[in-house]
């Protein structure tokens, strides 16, 4: 709902350090919680369009990534809120998310992602929850940023996680067709 809403958006804005700008394409938002109290946000959106090393991971064409990016999908903001302390709580939303997660995607956008994509500023994060929950650190982005199609801009080096949802990604992802 609208309150909902507002409020999943004040809570990121306000305590996550990146803020809450609007995501570009596809999204998804989550609010975690136990017996009416809010625990977390997160934030699923459309994935990054290159990353060298998530597509060396995958094995994929620039023509195949064209064609099967949407299939990969991106956690752009993970926030545990500040007074919420319970050991494992970040692994456990991880893994609930990544069972929870393809059937709503499909339902909204009318496909089932096959891998999650997440990237973690290593000079702020360790990337604990995400090794505790099974995801594989497989590289480091370039720091130029989402948009630097566009523009030249330095951004933070960060860690590239990915957690595949089915058996053989890299072979599905690299085989797809319309």
């Amino acid at each position: 709902g609208e309150d909902d809403s507002r409020l999943w958006r004040q809570c990121v804005e306000q305590h996550h350090y990146l803020g809450c700008p609007v995501p570009y394409g596809a999204q998804l938002r989550y609010w975690v919680r136990h017996e009416g109290r809010a625990l977390a946000c997160l934030l699923w959106t459309s994935p990054a369009w290159r990353m060298k090393a998530r597509d060396i991971w995958i094995g994929w064409t620039d023509q195949q990534r064209q064609q099967n990016l949407q299939r990969v999908i991106n956690n752009g903001r993970f926030l545990i809120l500040p007074w919420v302390r319970v050991r494992g709580l970040a692994s456990m939303i991880l893994a609930r998310c990544a069972r929870q997660l393809p059937a709503d995607w499909e339902a909204q956008y009318g496909y089932r992602p096959l891998l999650l994509e997440t990237l973690v500023d290593a000079a702020r994060f360790a990337g604990t929850c995400y090794r505790a929950a099974n995801w594989i650190l497989v590289g480091q982005t370039a720091g130029r940023g989402r948009m630097d199609r566009h523009k030249l801009k330095q951004a933070p080096i960060k860690d590239i996680y990915l957690y595949p949802l089915v058996r053989q990604p890299r072979q599905r992802l690299s085989a797809l067709t319309r």
